[in-house]
């Protein structure tokens, strides 16, 4: 029967300890100055090595050379104590686990009162202190604080948390940590050829990671893959890759291969194919996920150092780092960092899940698509899958790196020609520099007036990422939202004047941009100092994305702001409606405020021309009066409307009909109603409010016509026809058809 490997092996010195030097290095020296305290307390994962180094310690205080920090290995105690001893009288080992009751701690007391019976201390070694009660600990406090001279108190446990105060400040707390991996690695490989077996490539890096730092853990898993692995017919045990992914429950390197190759290629057959292999096999969904986890990992460390992964990815064969290095150069950084957070959060979920299948086909899905995530992240995935499909050398390049700009091209002497319509979706080799500058010219008459915004930024030393080939109008307006997030990232305030920019034209590094209004193009000027620009901004923003160093020619976009032309006047009838346009602001009347009349209800009716006929005090102070003391009035001539070069301007109707969603049909005149002749009452003044600054009083004349109104017809001429929407004041109350007419012509 063969002892475990842990038990052959175990440590006998603190030299042989490993990975513990903040334990074994001050313990040596304290024994070598002869400074040992009373009582210690080791703490640590288990397997690390607590109550071995107990075991040591107290080998070397009962040497027959010692203290010492290095037991003789042949004297009596350190026979006992040796691996494969008996054991010694004067070392009680306690298991605190099954004696932590009050009258285990009392027994111990007096144990320890008498002397020794061989060596030169009496040492107990208390494993599991965590589980002493404390009504336990409490008991043994007296004895632990002040112990004879002979007596040494060793405490071990994995939870230094749970022993009580008063017995952790009367000891030396000394505490273990797991064993790294270089160190296990090494470890287990002289172990093997000490044991002459035969490990294949990948078997070790598995077994390290399968005992998760803890030595004992580790040597009972290759113990475990030695005892179940076919001897050769020379003898020798050689463990193979196969069983040893089997037996530990790992995921196969060519399963994991398979599934990262389908990320890179976007193939959701082949990823989903894994997984129903994951599955039908049987292994752990949860294991599965953790081991593309590591892979990623890994493929994140291959990444960024490159020629040097192999000193950080110890114990990787070497043909399976260059597999690696060909599946991380398909990827990213940013991308292989989010899917590293998209399977460490389904990771998360998938501890205690019902259907850990579905969270791994879920998982496999969010992993195909890149922006199905946090949108920077995304984002910044698919920026990267956009450099890589347009050739851009050097894709995590800086937004600060810039070359010289390129020599601005002469501009031809002959007259522009129209531009030709764009056709982005091909590439296009760029112009000549004397066919490019014509077209520049003609984007319009301020573009023409206005030169290329220099580069005001300092050129550095180094290169920037150049494309592998012209970047096309076409691409820059595909990675024009990147670039716009990119200066909101870079500069808020550059970030409200380029928004309104577009890209029009790009060759030649000069990137033609339009924006909205003048104002724009002032603010993209530089006017600072170099690099604190819009346009500086903007540029390390398209360096960022694109890759590429440009020139910007800044102008006003055709028809921006240009007022609309008033339509000529035309005797044909009319075709649409004959009002104006809402206006935006305050209405302006054209016409003098002393060409202004008052008439029934109070309003004013504007005008540019002046009433036919004057009317008479009488008149206006009938117009004024209430119903019941209205008195006849002669008849007065029509009120003309104000009139333009395109006829009469009606604000009202245009209200209305935007309004109600009114469709032109037919615009005829409106005949004059016939005066309604009152009975003669008396009249009595009524008291008016003064007249305004816009009105004219009853009592006055009102003012001689301007240049350009209408003169007053004599009294035997026709009687003039008002346009539709004008009204004809009579003597008496006018009816429903006219006062709805003068609301639509009145200026409100």
């Amino acid at each position: 029967m063969a002892t475990a490997l842990y038990r052959r092996y175990r440590p006998e010195t603190f030299a042989e300890l490993i990975g513990q030097t903040q334990v074994t290095d001050p313990l040596r020296t304290a024994l070598r100055t002869d400074r040992v305290n009373h009582a210690y307390l080791f703490s640590g994962p288990r397997g690390c090595g607590k109550t071995t180094s107990a075991r040591i310690l107290a080998r070397c205080l009962n040497c027959a050379e010692g203290p010492t920090d290095t037991p003789c290995g042949v004297c009596p105690s350190c026979r006992d104590l040796a691996r494969d001893g008996s054991g010694s009288l004067d070392v009680v080992e306690i298991d605190a686990a099954s004696h932590n009751g009050v009258d285990d701690a009392r027994d111990l007391r007096e144990r320890a009162v008498f002397a020794p019976a061989r060596d030169r201390y009496k040492i107990f070694i208390l494993d599991e202190a965590h589980m002493v009660t404390p009504q336990g600990f409490n008991a043994l406090l007296k004895i632990v604080e002040e112990p004879p001279e002979h007596v040494k108190f060793i405490f071990a446990t994995t939870e230094p948390d749970k022993v009580i105060g008063t017995i952790r400040s009367r000891t030396h707390h000394y505490p273990f940590r797991l064993v790294p991996p270089a160190q296990m690695l090494e470890y287990v490989q002289t172990l093997c050829e000490a044991e002459g077996v035969t490990v294949e490539a990948g078997v070790l890096p598995l077994v390290v990671r399968g005992g998760g730092g803890s030595v004992r853990d580790t040597l009972s898993l290759l113990d475990q893959l030695i005892a179940g692995s076919d001897a050769t017919p020379g003898g020798s045990v050689t463990i193979s890759y196969e069983r040893a992914v089997a037996l530990l429950g790992y995921t196969h390197a060519a399963l994991l291969d398979e599934v990262v190759d389908a990320l890179g290629a976007r193939d959701a057959a082949g990823l989903f194919g894994a997984v129903d292999r994951v599955i039908q096999t049987g292994q752990d969904p949860r294991r599965f996920v953790d081991d593309l986890l590591e892979r990623l990992r890994d493929l994140i460390i291959v990444q960024a150092t490159r020629d040097r992964a192999a000193s950080v990815l110890r114990g990787v064969p070497q043909d399976e780092l260059e597999r690696m290095s060909a599946q991380a150069a398909v990827f990213g950084a940013a991308e292989l960092s989010r899917a590293a957070d998209i399977a460490n959060d389904a990771l998360s979920e998938m501890a205690g899940a019902t259907s850990p299948r579905l969270h791994l086909e879920l998982l496999a899905a969010r992993l195909l698509v890149p922006g199905a995530e946090e949108p920077t992240r995304g984002a910044l995935a698919r920026v990267e899958r956009l450099e890589r499909r347009i050739g851009i050398e050097g894709a995590g390049a800086t937004a600060g790196s810039a070359a010289p700009p390129a020599p601005e091209p002469e501009r031809a002497a002959a007259p522009a020609a129209p531009r030709l319509a764009e056709t982005p979706a091909e590439p296009v080799e760029p112009p000549s520099a004397t066919a490019e500058a014509p077209a520049a010219e003609t984007e319009s008459p301020s573009a023409a007036a206005a030169p290329p915004v220099p580069d005001a930024s300092p050129a550095p030393a180094a290169e920037p990422s150049r494309p592998v080939g012209p970047v096309t109008l076409q691409q820059m307006k595909d990675a024009w939202p990147e670039v716009l997030e990119a200066v909101q990232a870079i500069s808020r305030n550059s970030w409200t004047v380029v928004f309104t920019a577009t890209p029009r034209e790009f060759a030649d590094d000069v990137l033609t941009l339009s924006f909205r209004s003048a104002g724009d193009v002032d603010s993209f000027r530089p006017r600072r100092a170099p690099g604190e620009n819009v346009s500086d901004h903007l540029r390390a923003a398209i360096v960022e994305v694109l890759g590429v160093q440009v020139r910007f020619l800044p102008h006003v976009a055709e028809g921006a702001g240009a007022p609309a032309a008033a339509p000529a006047a035309s005797a044909t009838p009319a075709a649409g409606w004959n009002v104006a346009e809402i206006p935006q602001g305050e209405p302006v009347d054209e016409a003098p405020a002393a060409s202004r009349r008052r008439i029934a209800g109070g309003r004013v009716v504007p005008g540019a021309a002046a009433v036919a006929e004057t009317p008479s005090a009488d008149s206006s102070t009938q117009e004024q009066a209430t119903p019941e003391a209205a008195a006849p009035a002669p008849p007065a001539s029509p009120v003309v409307a104000s009139t333009t070069a395109a006829g009469t301007l009606r604000y009202g109707e245009a209200v209305v009909r935007e309004m109600l969603g009114a469709t032109f049909l037919e615009e005829s005149t409106l005949a004059a109603p016939a005066p309604v002749a009152a009975p003669p009452v008396a009249a009595s003044p009524v008291d008016l409010p003064p007249a305004g600054p816009d009105e004219v009083a009853a009592d006055e004349e009102p003012p001689p016509p301007a240049d350009g109104d209408v003169e007053p017809e004599p009294d035997d001429a026709e009687p003039e026809v008002t346009e539709p929407g004008e009204l004809e004041p009579d003597d008496g109350e006018p009816d429903d058809a006219a006062l709805a007419d003068a609301a639509r012509g009145t200026v409100s």
